[in-house]
């Protein structure tokens, strides 16, 4: 927690009855997990165990999971945005643009060639 900068305050930990096996414990226990990262809004909700201990844990480990991910893919984004500017305002290569050029001469000359012939 504390390497994600994770407070216990942000989480908000709410507690269901689980459905699927486990028998009479699921259906009058709450063992089903809701946790609640709440400045991100990301939320987990684990129904995996019978019990409750153990699935506050997983869900712990899955919300942490879910907002390390989080971050990186808009780490990632930010990174794409910065190179795509960069790369955008970077000059073309001056054989790049002399191709360009000529390929632009070449496509107005055929043009002209077309056009009507005044008499």
């Amino acid at each position: 927690m504390r390497k994600l900068g994770i407070r216990d305050a942000d989480l908000e930990e709410t507690f269901a009855r689980s459905g699927g096996p486990g028998g009479q414990n699921v259906n009058k226990v709450a063992t089903a997990v809701t946790l609640r990262h709440r400045p991100s809004g990301i939320s987990v909700t684990v129904q995996d165990s019978r019990s409750q201990a153990v699935n506050r844990k997983l869900a712990r480990e899955r919300l942490f999971d879910a907002i390390q991910s989080a971050r990186e893919r808009q780490r990632a984004v930010q990174i794409a945005k910065r190179e795509k500017m960069r790369r955008r305002k970077s000059p073309r290569p001056p054989a790049l643009k002399a191709k360009i050029l000529e390929a632009k001469r070449k496509r107005g000359e055929l043009k002209r060639q077309r056009a009507k012939i005044e008499i």
